[in-house]
């Protein structure tokens, strides 16, 4: 407060009225004080704490708009309605204030009580649990179905190229990405032939074009054990990307480089050593790669390279990758689509249905929701991850800061 006095006498914004004894002389900058409060004495000492309000604020590093934003950002989260009908995150959200930091909650992840709840009423969901006999073959053909593009494409001209691996090998490298997330849960083969589950997802990161199936099953299963986890969970962003990726066009560049994040943020966040299954995994991609490049040259690696980069970027299916878990709404954190894209990705949109029972293959989670209706038709839920997309760019209250975050205890084996 001295130091506020002596630069608003400097500035000559308002002058000191006569200091009480009982109050230090720079609380008269704005006005006399009595035992009720800060009153006004003239119409020109209102009219002077008007003018100083900015100098004060800026001193006290916030500004009248941020303030202002800030308020009215709460009294939206205070009166959210909380009706039964279900909400519509991306059509409704209100456009709110930037974040500064994560939302801390003090609270377990609700997808387990919920999963015991759902259990305890309706116990012929437990039927729905195993593996997928259709899945290996599904994934069999797309990747076959990848490696005559790299046939096809050999003669092609780069722009017409990069046009392909965006619009259709981008978008197969994509679900195969998600083909890969449902293995990792040993829905390929059951949870007796886990070893298979491994070998196969590695058979399917072929297309892919870099090596991502043992690291990612390494990382998702604390992903789903930790959700939100500080330092646990690597599917939140850094606090140096909720950050700085804090304008449309800032975010609009994060989207782009989303693939790149997700691939280094494991490696800052939770470090962990290389097992051997991954590095048989680099293994044999390199390999197949070599021999891709020996027999048809350099276009087919960029076909699928370029592919999977861009089609986990900026594109229309990468939605799923914030309509999942970013806060579109005041303390819900897992939300579902049951659009038409999940006909392409396996199922991926039905993620509050995943995180409850995730043992249950993507083919069969439509089941779960209809089976437990009561509990998943009143929960917010997206109608478009292009949507998804605008409003993350857009709306100001929605960004890399808006993940929920929890604090986990865990014990460390030696």
């Amino acid at each position: 407060y001295v130091a506020m006095a002596t630069y608003l006498r400097e500035k000559n914004v308002v002058k000191p009225e006569k200091a009480s004894p009982f109050i230090p002389r720079e609380a008269a900058l704005v006005g006399p004080c009595d035992r009720g409060g800060f009153v006004q004495s003239s119409d020109r000492a209102a009219k002077e704490r008007e003018r100083a309000r900015p100098y004060l604020l800026f001193l006290l590093g916030r500004s009248c708009r941020s303030d202002a934003r800030r308020s009215r950002a709460r009294r939206e989260c205070r009166t959210a309605p909380r009706a039964p009908a279900p909400a519509q995150p991306d059509a409704g959200m209100g456009r709110g204030a930037a974040r500064e930091d994560f939302e801390w909650v003090y609270d377990d992840q609700p997808h387990t009580s919920r999963r015991r709840e759902i259990l305890a009423k309706h116990p012929e969901i437990k039927s729905l649990m195993g593996h997928d006999p259709h899945l290996k073959w599904v994934v069999s053909g797309m990747v076959l179905a990848q490696l005559l593009a790299c046939y096809l494409v050999q003669d092609l001209s780069w722009k017409w190229l990069i046009f392909w691996a965006y619009a259709f090998g981008g978008c197969v490298n994509h679900s195969l990405t998600l083909a890969i997330h449902d293995i990792s849960h040993n829905v390929a083969f059951g949870n007796k032939q886990a070893r298979w589950n491994r070998w196969f997802a590695i058979f399917a990161n072929l297309p892919i074009g870099l090596p991502y199936s043992a690291s990612f099953k390494k990382y998702h299963i604390d992903h789903h054990r930790y959700l939100g986890g500080d330092g646990l969970d690597v599917d939140v962003p850094t606090d140096i990307e909720g950050w700085f990726f804090c304008t449309p066009l800032r975010k609009l560049l994060w989207l782009f480089l989303q693939p790149f994040f997700y691939a280094l943020r494991p490696l800052v966040v939770n470090p962990k050593p290389v097992s051997s299954l991954e590095a048989l995994n680099a293994v044999v991609q390199f390999v197949a790669d070599f021999v891709l490049f020996y027999l048809w040259g350099l276009k087919p690696i960029v076909y699928l390279i370029a592919g999977s980069i861009l089609c986990m970027g900026l594109h229309p299916i990468s939605g799923h990758f914030i309509a999942e878990h970013y806060m579109f709404l005041k303390g819900h954190e897992t939300y579902s689509y049951y659009g038409p894209l999940n006909l392409i990705t396996f199922n991926v949109g039905y993620h509050m249905e995943h995180h409850d029972f995730p043992s249950i293959p993507g083919s069969k989670l439509p089941l779960v929701k209809k089976i437990a209706a009561e509990y998943y038709d009143t929960l917010p839920q997206h109608t478009s991850w292009i949507r998804v997309l605008w409003d993350f760019v857009f709306d100001d209250s929605i960004g890399p800061y808006a993940r929920i975050k929890r604090q986990y205890k865990v014990v460390k084996q030696r």
